[in-house]
């Protein structure tokens, strides 16, 4: 920026000066006086107030003395009362006395203080918020020394359980309807409200009839009483955060420990792809609850019930803590140059030529859980090792039209669209995701811009995290969302023709041929960019790790010998391997006809996958699982070599803006990280892996680089999918995971499983008096059946949704099909 830019831009801020406890400030115009105070470092007490939420005066504890020029001649003129610091604005001139300068503004501060301490219990030493209560520092600082309060405090019955997860003291609570608000300009989840009038004024849940809402409980949900129905919100855990005195706790915090007691580190949560930044408190080694880390650019101060609760899963009574060899069929403890030396011995025998000279080829599958790092080792070794190219980091549905988009579009691009640039985009068209269930935070981004910006949604139905955003259908039947983006209205390309207008991509795109390449003619055609948002956060960083069967480090292609011959030289090796590698479903079919010699299988879960896992594993030769717990997989294994959970390593996420998103060791163990690992089982090879330390992998991947035009794939090409062909008592399959389901990461945590939202069949009228669906529904493939209650939706005619991975719905495992697919429906009793 010039010099002449720069001042126009400085000139272009109106500000006005005033004077606070006799110090001049000079703040932009429009700002509240409680926070002009905090510029010149005078703190104002306070309750309600939050720099997120919009000002509410209810707590009245910020009162100040103020006095503004009026009149003609611009006299000082006081005001005939103290005035609440947080909603009142600067002008110009004014002065303002706090509690530091005015005995008066000191004096109201103390009443208030005195006011809120009337009824609130004396019972700080079981409090969970003692230790961090800005009730208790600002009664000490600003309040009198001595009570004169001598009659009976009000009572209620306590807790009140606002849902499975969040229970209420009202008792102590001061009415600073920070709860209420964020539910309300948040998260858009207004089930929280101020109920009564006077002495019984409470917080208190709606009661439906209230919310004009459909009767909607989660599961689980403690029974509330005529407060309300349930807090259902997948943000509910940030009011407990935000809430000043001890009101509102979680049931799988309360009285579990001090905040004295705790050790607190910064950290990143592991998912989603936002990598929301969070801080973990841990003591004596046990992680015992995580909280919302301020992070400008990413999260803000918020962060879902999910990066909040669910963090038990790395300690449950299965964690693995020693290597496991299989000897004589059972899985035993050994130590792990033994187990090292037997995955070793167990690859080589598998893959050996056979007196043909036939050899079974080895696979590499890690989920996308891992960090950058790890997933950078396993395609290493896989490619340096094992020789294949075999190795896939997607443990979901896949498409070599994904591989490419990510190629060239996505992998060593660096930062694409930001969080900032998506609240800011005029208009949003989502294809494939669905902000509030697959983004998290992302959908907290996009609701901040409500009124502001126009959401467009590419799916079956509006879910009810759409309605929040205000947002505008296009329908589209699973699989031809393709076509619908080259049909799409009129009005919606002319949008996206605005400066910063994007279209978000997620990953249940690969679903739908053609999708990625619709999505760059339109692009090209409207001038609007693209983002990618997957869901996993180790994703991002697996597809710029080169963890893909067909990139390598940096988007280059696996196919381009100029590619590989640059990486090998980079590494130090001969070559690299040149065939064409399989995806994830691919390596488990040959697997399951006995085609693969041996897998070494990362964090994935078995039920994520479609095929026949069960058979793929079984007729593998030889498995290797390197996991945090005793899997599914891991009890399927030859060799099972225990890993560190997040919280016991150091590592990089890559967020889907292409963010790192590096964190450090939390609680200090003997885990070690998967890259750590296989450094260890590559030297069985004796072969130096070189990704034995973060720092020795960074080092690698920033030599490298990003690929050069030449050395990317070709832009994705593809045909859009016809229209499915359905027959009467069929529908094409509806599918995505909710925010908070049964996946592996959420195991362990009741409460926060108590919260999630109840398993249903969704359908149109047409298409439910069509098969005769009155109260049930039983969607059925050759693989399964999943029977659910039926819930008439405004949405396409002969579709069917189901949830992906909620209790009675595992479509992956029961169905082995993907949205798209024709499934049979009718009605079951």
């Amino acid at each position: 920026m010039t010099a002449t830019a720069d001042k126009a831009a400085t000139e272009a801020v109106e500000t006005v000066t005033l004077t606070i406890d006799g110090t001049e400030v000079t703040v932009p115009k429009g700002t509240l006086i409680i926070r002009a105070a905090e510029q010149v470092g005078i703190e104002i007490p306070r309750f309600c107030d939050h720099p997120a939420l919009k000002p509410a005066g209810a707590c009245r504890q910020c009162l100040v003395d103020v006095a503004s020029p009026a009149g003609p001649e611009g006299k000082l003129r006081a005001f005939p009362k103290p005035q609440a610091s947080c909603t009142m604005t600067v002008t110009e001139g004014m002065v303002v006395n706090t509690q530091h300068t005015s005995e008066e503004a000191d004096r109201a501060q103390k009443g208030v203080m005195e006011l809120l301490l009337v009824n609130h219990p004396l019972d700080c030493p079981v409090c969970d918020k003692g230790g961090e209560c800005p009730l208790q520092n600002q009664a000490m600082s600003h309040g009198r020394p001595e009570s004169r309060f001598v009659d009976v405090k009000r009572v209620f019955e306590k807790p009140l359980p606002l849902s499975s997860e969040i229970l209420l003291d009202r008792e102590r609570c001061v009415l600073c309807q920070r709860c209420t608000r964020f539910s309300k300009e948040i998260a858009g989840d207004a089930f929280i409200d101020l109920q009564n009038r006077g002495a019984q004024q409470q917080i208190g849940t709606f009661d439906e009839d209230v919310l004009d809402f459909d009767g909607y409980r989660p599961v689980g949900a403690a029974a509330v009483d005529e407060a309300g129905k349930a807090f259902s919100s997948y943000y509910s855990g940030n009011t407990v955060q935000i809430c000043p005195v001890g009101a509102l706790t979680s049931a799988a915090y309360r009285f579990r420990s001090r905040p004295f007691d705790l050790v607190s580190s910064p950290s990143i949560a592991e998912h989603d792809s936002s990598c929301a930044a969070i801080r973990i408190d841990h003591r004596r080694g046990q992680v015992l609850r995580r909280l919302a880390d301020n992070d400008p650019v990413v999260n803000e101060d918020w962060i879902t019930d999910k990066d909040r609760f669910a963090f038990a899963w790395q300690n449950l009574s299965d964690r693995l803590t020693r290597p496991l060899v299989r000897k004589d069929g059972a899985l035993v403890e050994t130590s792990w140059p033994e187990a090292l030396a037997a995955a070793a011995a167990g690859i080589k025998a598998a893959t050996a030529a056979d007196e043909d000279g036939a050899a079974l080829g080895a696979a590499v599958l890690t989920g996308g859980r891992v960090t950058l790092e790890d997933a950078y080792a396993y395609q290493k070794l896989a490619r340096v090792v094992l020789g294949t190219n075999d190795v896939d980091s997607r443990a979901r549905s896949a498409s070599d039209e994904e591989q490419a988009f990510l190629g060239t579009q996505v992998a060593g691009t660096g930062l694409g669209v930001t969080f900032g640039e998506l609240e800011k985009a005029p208009v949003v068209v989502l294809v494939g995701f669905e902000a509030e269930d697959e983004g998290g935070v992302v959908f907290l981004r996009l609701r901040k811009s409500l009124g502001r910006q126009q959401v467009v949604s590419v799916a079956p139905y509006l879910s009810r995290g759409s309605e929040k955003l205000g947002a505008t259908l296009v329908p589209a039947v699973p699989g031809r969302e393709a076509t619908a983006l080259a049909e799409l209205p009129e009005d919606v390309r002319e949008a996206l023709a605005q400066p910063g207008a994007v279209i978000v991509l997620g990953e249940r795109a690969a679903e739908a041929a053609g999708t990625f390449v619709a999505a760059n003619e339109l692009a090209a055609s409207t001038g609007a960019r693209l983002a990618w948002i997957p869901r996993r956060a180790g994703e991002r960083g697996a597809v710029e790790a080169g963890a893909l069967p067909g990139l390598l480090p940096g988007g280059r292609s696996a196919a381009s010998k100029g590619a590989r011959e640059s990486v090998a030289q980079a590494w130090g090796v001969p070559s690299l391997p040149s065939a064409k590698g399989r995806s994830t479903d691919a390596i488990i079919e040959a697997a399951a006809e006995g085609g693969i010699g041996a897998l070494i299988v990362g964090g994935v879960s078995a039920s994520d996958l479609t095929g026949d896992v069960a058979t793929a594993f079984e007729r593998t030769p030889f498995v290797v699982s390197l996991e945090v717990r005793r899997s599914e997989i891991a009890e399927s294994a030859d060799v099972v070599l225990p890993v560190a959970p997040p919280s016991e390593k150091s590592g990089t996420f890559v967020n889907w803006e292409g963010r790192l998103r590096s964190f450090a060791t939390a609680i200090r163990t003997d885990a070690m990280s998967d890259h750590r690992v296989l450094d260890l089982l590559a030297r069985e090879w004796g072969v130096a892996l070189g990704t034995g330390t973060v720092e020795a992998v960074n080092a690698e991947i920033a030599a490298l680089g990003a690929a050069a035009d030449a050395e990317r794939p070709a832009a994705p090409k593809a045909r859009a999918a016809g229209k499915a062909r359905t027959k009467k008592g069929t529908a094409v399959l509806a599918t995505w995971h909710q925010l908070v389901d049964e996946g592996a990461l959420q195991e362990g945590e009741p409460y926060l499983a108590g919260t999630g939202r109840v398993a249903v069949a969704r359908m149109s009228q047409a298409t439910a008096d069509a098969i005769g669906a009155a109260a049930s529904v039983a969607v059925s493939t050759e693989s399964g059946t999943i029977e659910l209650p039926v819930v008439v939706t405004d949405m396409v005619d002969g579709v069917v949704w189901v949830p992906a991975k909620s209790p009675g719905s595992w479509v992956a495992r029961e169905l082995r099909a993907t949205a798209g697919a024709v499934v049979t429906v009718k009605g079951a009793a």
